[in-house]
């Protein structure tokens, strides 16, 4: 015990004295560095001068560089969703079953529901919009003539999920809605001067997305949409785009010759023909979001496509460049596949791996169709490989979730308990 507080005592000392040493020297030092400072100052004065100069001449490119690395760095958020599809809609009339979803939902630490919010040409809402276009001689109600959207989001809330209505059809109308027959010169043509094309929702229409009064109509929608509702977003999906078959109408053939001095192409998929369509539905959908965002500045702007290659090729849908010109807050790509082997390798592509790194990225996994069950295994492989790659999920549908299934709805229910063991709420912006 001495010789301990001998050692103690000598330490004392010897840091006393070092102390006393650093003291005398930082004195030496700092007289030193001021006298330099003096004759230095005029030389810091250039290079400040100088610097400014450097970053103001920055280009573009670079600080977006930096903006997107920085970005990248930012945790996401995990999407966990189920879309509530016109098949659900002895669900969504009712409170009681709302209630029982959302809480279901909650419980097995999902986060998002999509419901739909405009199918067949009509909305799933009271809409003023709807009823002065004259293309919605009724109203969806509920059960006991309750608002089935308002109803919905008061209780999802309350749980704490998210709802982001859904608009499924997009520019797509069956040719006997009252939006067809009403409005035939909103919808556009084939060469042939065909207007329909064979869909899963089955024959459809095609709404010009050049023409501006289609524009109008659709935004004015979105709008009611997310200012009538406390929602937290919308949703647009495959659909929200031209089969490229279309175009050939009269008011597309006048603009496309106006500005490009040709007529158009008689091969639908001639690529400057494709590029020419796919580059003014982008234009609609960069003003559609700054709609939105004026609006309600929070929204979550969605957008659930199809993989890139098909959407461009096929459907115009060019929504990797909507994505780089950050119109899209969250991504969820549809990837049906029944075969494991290819639904991998559809979720690998490059295009997720880069929205990932910067949005909210989920996958579209289908649970089922009234004709087509789809087996709790499948399901489960699928799910085990998204989460593999750090990607959400949404299911496509609610329904099929665990009614219509091959397996009972007690092994169905209990095989959703197994995917999502622990919570994951996404924090809603109020």
């Amino acid at each position: 015990m001495v010789s301990r507080f001998n050692y103690k005592n000598e330490q004392w000392r010897v840091w006393v004295a070092n102390a006393s040493f650093k003291s005398m020297k930082s004195s030496f030092i700092v007289q030193s560095w001021r006298r330099q400072l003096k004759c230095l100052f005029p030389l810091l004065i250039l290079i400040s001068f100088v610097t400014v100069l450097l970053v103001d001449s920055f280009t573009p490119a670079i600080i977006e560089g930096m903006r997107f690395s920085a970005i990248a760095q930012i945790p996401r958020q995990e999407i966990r969703g189920v879309w509530m599809t016109t098949n659900d809609f002895d669900t969504l009339k009712s409170r009681d079953k709302v209630q029982d979803a959302v809480s279901q939902l909650r419980r097995m630490n999902f986060n998002t529901i999509y419901p739909v919010v405009w199918n067949s040409g009509y909305v799933m809402y009271p809409s003023a919009l709807a009823q002065r276009a004259g293309i919605q001689p009724f109203v969806y109600k509920g059960s006991d003539g309750h608002d089935i959207l308002a109803d919905l989001i008061t209780q999802a809330h309350r749980k704490g999920l998210l709802v982001i209505p859904w608009f499924e059809f997009g520019f797509m109308a069956p040719p006997t809605s009252e939006l067809a027959l009403n409005y035939p010169d909103w919808f556009t043509q084939k060469r042939d001067g065909s207007q329909t094309s064979n869909s899963a929702a089955g024959e459809v229409m095609w709404l010009n997305p050049f023409h501006p009064q289609v524009q109008q109509f659709i935004t004015n929608l979105v709008l009611e949409t997310v200012t009538q509702y406390d929602a937290d977003g919308i949703q647009f999906d495959d659909h929200m785009s031209l089969p490229h078959e279309f175009g050939y109408d009269q008011y597309t053939v006048a603009l496309y010759t106006q500005e490009t001095k040709n007529a158009p192409p008689n091969n639908p998929q001639d690529a400057a023909w494709v590029k020419w369509r796919a580059d003014k539905i982008t234009a609609f959908m960069v003003q559609l979001n700054q709609a939105v965002k004026q609006r309600k500045p929070q929204a979550i702007f969605s957008v659930a496509p199809n993989y890139y290659d098909f959407a461009y090729k096929f459907h115009l849908q060019d929504w990797l460049t909507w994505m780089r010109q950050n119109i899209v807050d969250e991504l969820i790509v549809q990837i049906y596949r029944p075969d494991l082997k290819s639904f991998v390798a559809n979720i690998s592509r490059p295009e997720i791996q880069e929205a990932q790194q910067i949005i909210p990225t989920g996958v579209g996994i289908m649970t089922g169709l009234r004709n087509n069950p789809v087996p709790m295994q499948q399901i489960k492989s699928q799910v085990r490989a998204v989460q593999e790659r750090g990607l959400g999920v949404t299911f496509f549908y609610y329904e099929s979730l665990w009614n219509d299934a091959l397996e009972s709805l007690q092994e169905r229910q209990a095989g959703f308990e197994t995917l999502f063991p622990s919570p994951a709420l996404r924090a809603r912006v109020e």
